[in-house]
C-alpha cells in the first residue's frame, strides 16, 4: 500500500507498510495512479502529456524501487506473535489526586473536575495502592510511567509530594524508576512548587488555550473571571527555569476559534516552544463542538500552518508543534504503532476512591470499571485487558486499509465508545484530522531531509 499526496509545491509519496518517504516528479507521481492496473504501453499512452521515453524510464525506476521494497512493501505484521499473542504488562498510569478544579473550562470533558460524580480528593493510601500496584505488575519494565491528574492536582499539591516520595522508594528496591507527569492549570504555582515540579517531574503538562480572548472565554476562573494573566507568567517562570527538561504547552481549540495556528503563533512569541492545541471532542450538540462541517476549514489551517512550521524547522527555530512532529528514521516500534496508548492493558486510570479504569476518560463510565485498587484481591480484569489489548488497526475495520494507521494507532479508545459506541470503531471526524496532522508532518520532514541533502 502507498499514499501520495501533493502539498505546498512536493510530490509525496509514502509507503505505508515499510515507511519510506519519498519525493516524486510530476511524471513519477502520475505514473502511481495507474502502476498496479496498467501495463507500461497502457500507462504512455494514458499520460500522453509527456515524452514517451521519459514515462518508460519512470515507469522502470518504479518497477526497480518496487523489487526493493520501497514501494508496494508487503504487511505481514499482523503474523507477528508478539501482536497476536500480546501479554499485557502495566506499565503507566493516572492517578486521579483531585476531582475538583479551580477553574470552569466551558468544554471540559471531566465536568469541571468531578467527572460527573462528586468532588473528592484522594487519600494517601489510594495513592500509595495504586502505586505498589504498578510495580508489583509491570514484569521486567524498568521505567513506569505515572501522571498526576485531576481536576486540578495541586489542590492537594501535600499528597502529590508524599506519593513520589513513596514511589521512588518501592521503585528503588525492586529496580525500577519512576517518570513523573503533572498535568495543571497553572492556577495554584508559586515558587515552591515550580522548584519542586522541575525537579521531580519528567513531563509537565501546562493547559493554556492561546489568545487571551479565547483562553479566557473557555477557561474562567471560579468567579468568572479570565485566568490567562493569572497562569501565562507563571508558566513563564516555570518554563525558564526547567532548563531541558520535557513540558508542553497545551491548548483545546473548539468551533468558536478554528485559526488556532494563531494561537500556536502566541505560544512561541511567549517562549513556549514545546506546545500543543489539541481539537475538542464533544458531542454534535455541545455549541463547542467540532463536526464534520468544520472539516474543510480546519484541514485548510493545518496545512496553510504546515508550511510556516516547516520554514521554522528549516530555519532551526526551537519552537515544536506536538502534531507535527513524525520520527521517519525510527519511531515507535510496530507493537506501539498498531495498538497505540495501551489503555486498559497496559495503562489505567485510579480515581480518589481507588476506581480503576482503562484510562482517564472512561473515568465514571460504570460499564468500564474494573475493580478497586483496595480491594484485598484486586487484579485487572482478563476480560477487559483482552477486550483493549484486541483494539488494534487489524481488529478495526475502517483501519485495515488505512494508509495512516501505523501513525495514529487507531486513534483515541474513548473517541471511538463514545461516538459510535464500540472501540473497534474509530470517531470519524478525528480521523480525519489525524490524517492530514499525519501528512503535514511528513512534510515538515520532507523539507528539512531536502535542506540537509
Amino acid at each position: 500500500m502507498i499514499h501520495k499526496y501533493k502539498m505546498h509545491g512536493r510530490n509525496i509519496v509514502v509507503d505505508v507498510n515499510g515507511g519510506a518517504v519519498h519525493v516524486f516528479d510530476d511524471i513519477s507521481f502520475d505514473i502511481l495512479d495507474y502502476y498496479k492496473d496498467k501495463n507500461k504501453e497502457e500507462i504512455i499512452e494514458i499520460l500522453s502529456k509527456y515524452d514517451a521515453s521519459d514515462v518508460s524510464d519512470c515507469y522502470d525506476e518504479i518497477e526497480n524501487m518496487e523489487k526493493n521494497g520501497l514501494l508496494y512493501s508487503s504487511d505481514d505484521y499482523i503474523d507477528f506473535d508478539a501482536i497476536k499473542n500480546k501479554e499485557p504488562v502495566l506499565k503507566a498510569m493516572c492517578l486521579h489526586v483531585v476531582h475538583d478544579c479551580n477553574l470552569k473550562c466551558k468544554y471540559c470533558f471531566a465536568s469541571q473536575g468531578d467527572f460527573g460524580g462528586h468532588k473528592a480528593y484522594m487519600t494517601e493510601e489510594v495513592g500509595k495502592k495504586a502505586l505498589k500496584y504498578l510495580v508489583d505488575h509491570s514484569g521486567t519494565r524498568k521505567a513506569l510511567e505515572v501522571d498526576f491528574f485531576g481536576g486540578e492536582p495541586l489542590m492537594d499539591f501535600p499528597l502529590v509530594k508524599k506519593l513520589v516520595e513513596y514511589g521512588n522508594k518501592i521503585a528503588e528496591e525492586n529496580g525500577k524508576y519512576f517518570r513523573f507527569t503533572i498535568t495543571t492549570n497553572g492556577v495554584l504555582l508559586n515558587d515552591e512548587i515550580i522548584d519542586y515540579i522541575n525537579e521531580n517531574m519528567h513531563n509537565v503538562v501546562l493547559s493554556l488555550d492561546g489568545r487571551k480572548e479565547v483562553n479566557d472565554e473557555m477557561r474562567p476562573t471560579l468567579n468568572d473571571k479570565g485566568s490567562y494573566d493569572i497562569i501565562v507568567p507563571k508558566y513563564q517562570k516555570l518554563i525558564s527555569k526547567r532548563g531541558k527538561k520535557s513540558y508542553y504547552v497545551r491548548g483545546t481549540f473548539t468551533k468558536n476559534n478554528l485559526d488556532f495556528s494563531k494561537d500556536l503563533e502566541l505560544f512561541r512569541e511567549l517562549g513556549f516552544n514545546l506546545s500543543s492545541v489539541e481539537p475538542v471532542v464533544d458531542p454534535d450538540n455541545n455549541p463547542y463542538a467540532i463536526t464534520e462541517e468544520d472539516l474543510p476549514v480546519i484541514l485548510k489551517e493545518y496545512e496553510d500552518y504546515a508550511k510556516t512550521y516547516a520554514d521554522l524547522q528549516v530555519e532551526g527555530d526551537p519552537f515544536k508543534f506536538f502534531h507535527f512532529m513524525v520520527d521517519l528514521s525510527q519511531g515507535p516500534c510496530i507493537l506501539k504503532r498498531v495498538s497505540g496508548c495501551g489503555a486498559g492493558c497496559e495503562y489505567v486510570a485510579v480515581t480518589p476512591e481507588g476506581d480503576v479504569y482503562p484510562c482517564h476518560q472512561f473515568v465514571g463510565n460504570e460499564d468500564f470499571k474494573m475493580g478497586n485498587i483496595l480491594d484485598e484481591d484486586f487484579t485487572m480484569p482478563e476480560e477487559t485487558q483482552k477486550l483493549f489489548g484486541s483494539a488494534h488497526v487489524f481488529e478495526k475495520e475502517d483501519c485495515k486499509d488505512c494508509w495512516n494507521k501505523f501513525y495514529c494507532s487507531g486513534g483515541c479508545h474513548a473517541n471511538a465508545y463514545n461516538f459510535n459506541g464500540d472501540i473497534h470503531k474509530p470517531y470519524e471526524v478525528g480521523c480525519e484530522m489525524q490524517k492530514k496532522r499525519t501528512e503535514c508532518a511528513i512534510y515538515t520532514e520532507v523539507e528539512k531531509m531536502l535542506k540537509d541533502s
